[in-house]
C-alpha cells in the first residue's frame, strides 16, 4: 500500500488535495509568503479553514520531504505536480488515512469486477444457471452482497495498511537484500502460512455460534458463480484476508512480490467459485481448487483450505472431487427426462 499511495500521490493525488485543502488557505496564519495567501470569502474555502492541520513548521518540514519511490518510468508521464502545494502534505496522518480508504475501495472493486467479469464471461459454464438450487436473480444479489460488504473490509483492514504505510511492516525494496534463495522461499512461505491460518479461520466460521452470525450469508449461494468470491458478511470477509495482512508484520518479504501475490490470491479466490468439477487432474490431490470449493459450497462441512489440500487432510476435512459429485450431472439428468416426457406426448 505504501508504493500505491506514493505513486498515486505522484501522478494524481498531490493535485488532488492541493485543490481539496489548499495551502494557501493558511498562508496568513503560518506567515508563510512564498505562495499568495487565498481569500477564504468562498464556502469551500472557509471550511477548509476550520479543518486541522499542521504547524507552519511541520507543514515546512513535510512539504521538503521528497517521494520515497519514483513513478515507474513508462507512467512518468502523467506525474502533475501541483504550483501550489496541499496544507495536508504527503505524510500528515489524515491524508494518508483518506488517500487509503479510497485506493482501497478503488481497487477492491476494480479486482472484484475484472475478475469475476472475466471468469464469468470465460470459465463459468451458464448451465449451472438451470440448477434447482441457484436463486433467482442471483448474481444480482452476489453482486450486491459483495458491494455492502465492501466498506466494512475496507474499514477493518484501514489499521494494517496505514501501519503499512507508516513504515511498521516487514515489506522491503531490494530483491538482493536477503538473497533470491530467501525471495523464492518467501513466496512459497506466504502461501503455506496464509493457506494453513484461512483453514483455521475458514474452519472456525463453521462453528453453530459464528456461522449462523457471520459466515452464513457467504453459504447462501449454494451454486456459486465468480461474483460470489466476495459476496459474505463484511466480518468474514475481513477475517480471511487477515493472515495476509499478519504475514507482513511478522516475515520479510519483497514489495513487489508481495503485492503480486496479494493481487494473485484475490483472482484465486474468484477463481475457485466457479462452480466447476472438472476432474482427473494430476494436482488434484494437492491443489484446492474449484471442484474442491464446489464441494464445500454443496456439503458445508469439507474442503476449507484456500489453495492447498494439505491441512484439510491434516484436518480430517478432506473431501475428493469425484466425477458423480458434480452439480452439472443433476442438470443434465432433470433436461434429460424432460426431453423424454416431451418425446412421450408428441
Amino acid at each position: 500500500m505504501d508504493w500505491l499511495l506514493c505513486i498515486a500521490d505522484n501522478i494524481i493525488l498531490d493535485k488532488v488535495w492541493a485543490n481539496l485543502v489548499p495551502a494557501t488557505v493558511f498562508a496568513n496564519q503560518w506567515n508563510v509568503t512564498r505562495f499568495p495567501s487565498a481569500p477564504t470569502t468562498t464556502t469551500w474555502h472557509s471550511i477548509v479553514s476550520h479543518l486541522p492541520h499542521p504547524s507552519a513548521d511541520d507543514f515546512l518540514l513535510r512539504s521538503a520531504e521528497a517521494p520515497v519511490y519514483q513513478t515507474p518510468s513508462f507512467m512518468a508521464f502523467l506525474n502533475s505536480p501541483p504550483d501550489i502545494p496541499s496544507a495536508w502534505p504527503r505524510s500528515y496522518f489524515l491524508r494518508q488515512v483518506t488517500s487509503v480508504v479510497v485506493i482501497t475501495l478503488i481497487g477492491i472493486h476494480i479486482l472484484y469486477f475484472l475478475g469475476a467479469w472475466l471468469s464469468y464471461q470465460f470459465i463459468f459454464d451458464k448451465r449451472m444457471m438451470k440448477h434447482p438450487r441457484f436463486l433467482k436473480n442471483q448474481v444480482r444479489q452476489e453482486i450486491i452482497c459483495s458491494l455492502k460488504a465492501f466498506p466494512g473490509i475496507t474499514a477493518l483492514t484501514l489499521p494494517f495498511f496505514q501501519a503499512e504505510v507508516m513504515g511498521y511492516s516487514c515489506l522491503y525494496d531490494d530483491p538482493k537484500k536477503y538473497g533470491y534463495g530467501y525471495l523464492v522461499f518467501s513466496a512459497v512461505w506466504f502461501l503455506v502460512f496464509t493457506d494453513f491460518c484461512i483453514y483455521w479461520i475458514h474452519r472456525w466460521l463453521h462453528h453453530p455460534i459464528l456461522y449462523k452470525r457471520i459466515h452464513k450469508p457467504h453459504h447462501k449461494w449454494i451454486i456459486p458463480t465468480p461474483f460470489a468470491s466476495h459476496a459474505f458478511h463484511f466480518v468474514d470477509g475481513f477475517a480471511q484476508s487477515f493472515p495476509y495482512h499478519l504475514f507482513i508484520l511478522i516475515f520479510p518479504i519483497q514489495r513487489a512480490l508481495f503485492l503480486v501475490l496479494f493481487v494473485l490470491v484475490n483472482f484465486w479466490s474468484i477463481f475457485i467459485h466457479d462452480s466447476d468439477m472438472v476432474t482427473g487432474s494430476a494436482l488434484e490431490t494437492v491443489i484446492n481448487g474449484p471442484a474442491h470449493h464446489t464441494l464445500h459450497h454443496l456439503y458445508f462441512t469439507c474442503n476449507y483450505g484456500q489453495y492447498f489440500t494439505w491441512a484439510d487432510r491434516a484436518g480430517g476435512s478432506y473431501r475428493q472431487p469425484e466425477k458423480h459429485l458434480d452439480p452439472l450431472l443433476e442438470i443434465l439428468e432433470a433436461e434429460k427426462k424432460k426431453k423424454e416426457a416431451l418425446g412421450k406426448e408428441q
